[in-house]
């Protein structure tokens, strides 16, 4: 291992405290800071301080060199020491910190803004939030008491606020209906039941509790849908955060969804007129009502009774009433069930009934639930929320029996009075029974269909769901703003220029400018072409349990839709690298928008898109009208390249828990090869595999770096490095397009045949960003070299290639995509000419877009079903006047368009005039 890898003593040391969860914890006794420089100064995304505050985790980069494993650190806030606890999330590889991840628990005041600084050597830890017993773990956060069993079925045996009971029971529900084309089909119901219990991490200020089981059938054995549900807990919080992922392991043509929910039982002391229900709208509107109620009546028990009920406040004695009211009371019908329905992302319903076996009232109609509920009384009761609820439809609120001393609350992430989930393949095969005939099909609907790789078997899917136990009936504006961190969680984040001078993600990318005269335009694209996205997602109501966070792939101009319905023009799966545009406009902006939607898009792509059990786990699916229905299952979808973002701005156990899984990935490309349709051959020997240099490598690489970072194991190292310098040692380099590796050391072959293999999907997959991350930390001459070529010769002219390789290359497509190849070389080399043409071959768009617009046209009515706003240079769409456009828009172009631009931008100086 040559001087730029690891010291292994310092790194092993940071990994070691990485794996045992071991914290680090600054106080107001820590020692004293490091020096002004490294002082990280941290914002709220969005820039407003939160109306409602429960804890937060952020992750926080560091420049190579400067911040040793053993560090602790210190957060500062308006001036004043706060607890945090802190926690390594990647190493440089000289041991010094990467990423740091921070807890900081709840506060009796908000900073504005917070200052992070190392410190020379960390204080002491303090207690910890977690107690283990022979059968089960206490959770003590200081406020509440939650009793969390090893087994059984219950998740949450018992919750307790200051002593007082708040809920209990708390397990997982799944019903399972049999082939609802077929009369009398069965309903199943399962409850789930625990296999293990972990203490993922332990501290002071913040903890997390990782439950992994499955749901059994309530009368058999069968157990469907493995889970893992994470508890998450801060000091001094009432809050509890669950996040909740289940992997399909069903028969999609015997066993349809029909509801997973989390369900658990709350007491009721109160008296009914006492017992509060609240349901919170997405426009801010709460829908407020007590189980007994008493207004409108006849009579009148006074207007300070009704004002206290109105408002949640405890009402005055029962004496103190009318006495007209309060000597008929039992008369008063007492409404202990309410259900609140997001049928659809444009409407929910509530409904209430007395009890089961009577009939249900209509209450409320409205557009958008926030997904947040209440029941409880003056003394107090639970907050419970699904977050990103109406957007991930259909979902329910159910409360039942709050009439009685032990009510209860269901939280349904499908909704139970929903259709069931229907995943089977949406056509028959249409004859397409053999390669030749898939590849014809494929030539007409860009599908790549083949038997039996069309199945959700594998696919995941994790929702959020937070329970705050409150100490009294929240007012509706305490509650909007409970709401509203539910949905849009704070987060502490540095800004882009300093996640900029940290030298992390590589140096494809650079903080906006808004000074800068000669690249406004480019920025106006750039800004233009998220905001269409964003809005396109609200406009084309890309939501649903499964959709929400992807994009389409393709527009059809002639129907005013994208081909949704169209082969593999549909849900875009991350082709040409939509996360990866998305996550670098969002370190060049900083904007709170963007984060959202990169967000959103990070939690699908790496739950929905990928395979996480069966024959083609952890591959991921390529673009189709179903998310897992193509066959191409490939690397290039599950690569880690897309997820690490989220994980080291947020560090997001979830998401490190699915960038772990890729590490040994490549091993199922030995059996589902990806080019079997065009030629490749599956390597008969054992432990090897054909591997692509582009879409294949470039995602093995970045799931080994990323491992590398993160834990400091030396083998993936060398093996990193041996795949590098293998590559580097064919004949042709990066030209010679795929080798067959052996897994275990990841050393290519060397290929003797002489052939020339390029793909223009190879380097569009983030293989560009991950190799100048790898000329960071893994610094390589023969390496570079071979890159270096790659990047200056796919878009040279043929004479250059010619010269260079012996042979054309042939027609090669996204050379506009490629630009950012010729602008790196250019600035590895500082070579100003090689600078100017990635702006000659940006600006003349082939492959890509060779003149962008900024403007919109109106689609009107009856052309579409609604109005519309749709791109192209028409101002207005009539079909009465027979005035038409074509938008013919693509994802693809866009992503790359967008991160060409800002590769440019950031590595091939000044543009030049015509590239505006």
């Amino acid at each position: 291992m040559d001087s730029m890898m690891f010291n292994r003593r310092s790194f092993m040391r940071g990994s070691a405290l990485l794996a045992g969860g071991v914290p680090f914890i600054g106080s107001a006794q820590a020692a004293t800071p490091a020096a002004g420089p490294l002082r990280t100064a941290l914002g709220w995304l969005g820039g407003n301080v939160p109306g409602s505050f429960a804890g937060v985790t952020w992750g926080t980069p560091w420049p190579q060199g400067l911040v040793p494993a053993s560090s602790g650190f210190e957060l500062r806030g308006d001036g004043q020491v706060t607890p945090v606890q802190s926690w390594p999330l990647a190493y440089w590889p000289d041991g010094s910190l990467k990423w740091s991840a921070h807890a900081l628990g709840p506060q009796p005041q908000v900073a504005t803004r917070y200052e992070l600084s190392p410190l020379v050597a960390p204080p002491a830890a303090g207690a910890s939030l977690v107690t283990a017993h022979a059968d089960h773990l206490v959770l003590d956060t200081g406020v509440l008491r939650c009793d969390i069993p090893r087994q059984g079925n219950v998740l949450l045996a018992r919750v307790s606020r200051q002593g007082q009971p708040t809920l209990q029971g708390g397990h997982l529900l799944l019903h399972v209906q049999g082939d609802p084309d077929q009369p009398g089909t069965r309903l199943e119901q399962y409850r789930s039941q625990i296999d293990t219990v972990e203490v993922e991490q332990q501290g002071p200020v913040r903890a997390v509790i990782t439950l992994r089981g499955s749901h059994q059938l309530s009368q058999g054995t069968r157990r469907l849908l493995p889970f893992t549900l994470r508890l998450y807990a801060y000091a001094n919080s009432d809050r509890l955060r669950l996040v909740h992922s289940f992997v399909f392991d069903a028969d999609e043509h015997q066993d349809f969804i029909k509801g997973i929910a989390l369900r658990f039982d709350t007491p009721q002391t109160a008296a009914l007129h006492d017992r509060h229900v609240r349901f919170v709208a997405a426009n801010g509107g709460v829908f407020a009502e007590a189980v007994r109620g008493l207004t409108g009546l006849r009579r009148d028990p006074g207007e300070a009774v009704r004002r206290a009920q109105i408002e949640g406040r405890a009402t005055p004695p029962v004496a103190q009433f009318a006495p007209e009211v309060a000597q008929r009371l039992q008369y008063i019908p007492a409404f202990g069930s309410y259900r609140l329905l997001q049928a659809h992302p444009d409407g929910y319903q509530i409904t209430k009934r007395t009890a089961q076996g009577h009939g249900w009232l209509n209450s409320a109609t409205g557009e958008r639930a926030a997904g947040v509920g209440y029941l409880g009384s003056p003394g107090g009761g639970v907050v419970f929320g699904v977050r990103n609820f109406w957007q991930s439809y259909p979902a329910q609120l159910d409360i039942d029996d709050a009439h009685t001393d032990l009510a209860q609350v269901t939280l349904w992430l499908w909704a139970a009075q929903a259709a069931p989930m229907d995943l089977r393949f949406y056509h028959d095969g249409m004859g397409e029974t053999d390669f030749t005939r898939q590849r014809e099909a494929l030539d007409i609907t860009y599908e790549d269909y083949e038997p039996g790789f069309g199945t959700p078997l594998g696919v995941a899917r994790t929702s959020e769901i937070e329970l705050q136990c409150v100490a009294a009936t929240p007012s509706n504006a305490q509650l909007v703003d409970i709401a509203r961190r539910i949905q849009d969680p704070p987060l502490l984040v540095a800004d882009p220029t300093r996640l900029h001078r940290a030298g992390v993600f590589g140096p494809d990318w650079a903080p906006a400018d808004p000074h800068a005269s000669a690249t406004r335009g480019l920025e106006a694209q750039l800004a233009f072409y998220f905001d269409f996205y964003r809005d396109e997602v609200e406009q084309r109501r890309w939501y649903g349990f499964w959709d929400y966070g992807d994009v389409m792939h393709t527009y059809d101009e002639d129907r005013h839709v994208w081909r949704y319905d169209v082969g593999g023009y549909a849900w875009d799966n991350s082709e040409l690298s939509t996360d990866l545009w998305l996550w670098y406009y969002f370190l060049r902006t900083g904007r709170h928008d963007v984060f959202r939607m990169a967000e959103a898009m990070t939690r699908h792509t790496g739950e929905v898109d990928v395979h996480h059990i069966g024959r083609f786990a952890p591959l991921g699916s390529r673009h189709n009208v179903q998310h897992w229905g193509d066959s191409a299952k490939q690397l290039r979808i599950s690569t880690v390249a897309n997820r690490r973002f989220l994980y080291y701005l947020t560090a997001d156990e979830r998401v490190g828990e699915l960038m772990h899984a890729q590490v040994e990935a490549l091993r199922t490309l030995r059996e589902v090869v990806p080019g079997r349709k065009v030629g490749q051959q599956r390597d008969a020997r054992d432990g090897y595999a054909s591997i692509a240099f582009g879409t294949d490598w470039g995602a093995i690489a970045a799931a080994w770096l990323t491992e590398w970072e993160r834990t400091g194991d030396p083998a993936l190292a060398r093996r990193l490095r041996n795949s590098m310098d293998s590559i580097a040692a064919q004949p042709h380099g990066f030209f010679t397009g795929v080798g067959e590796m052996e897994l275990d050391s990841g050393r290519f072959d060397i290929d003797t045949s002489g052939k020339l293999t390029v793909s223009h999907l190879s380097a569009v997959f983030g293989l560009a960003e991950i190799c100048s991350e790898l000329l960071q930390v893994l610094p390589s001459a023969r390496f570079e070299s071979a890159w270096l070529d790659y990047c200056r010769l796919y878009n040279a002219p043929a004479e250059q290639v010619r010269h260079a390789l012996g042979k054309p290359l042939g027609n090669l497509n996204l050379a506009q995509g490629h630009a950012r190849l010729t602008a790196f070389a250019g600035w590895r080399l500082n070579d100003r000419s090689l600078q100017r043409r990635a702006w000659q071959e940006f600006a003349a768009g082939s492959g890509g877009i060779p003149r962008p617009n900024r403007e919109l046209h109106r689609v009107l009515v009856p052309a579409y079903v609604r109005d519309l706003n749709e791109p192209g240079p028409v101002s207005i769409i009539d079909e009465r006047a027979g005035t038409s456009a074509g938008a013919n828009l693509s994802t693809n172009a866009v992503a790359q368009w967008g991160l060409t631009a800002m590769a440019l931008l950031a590595l091939a100086g000044p543009p030049i005039s015509h590239a505006q």
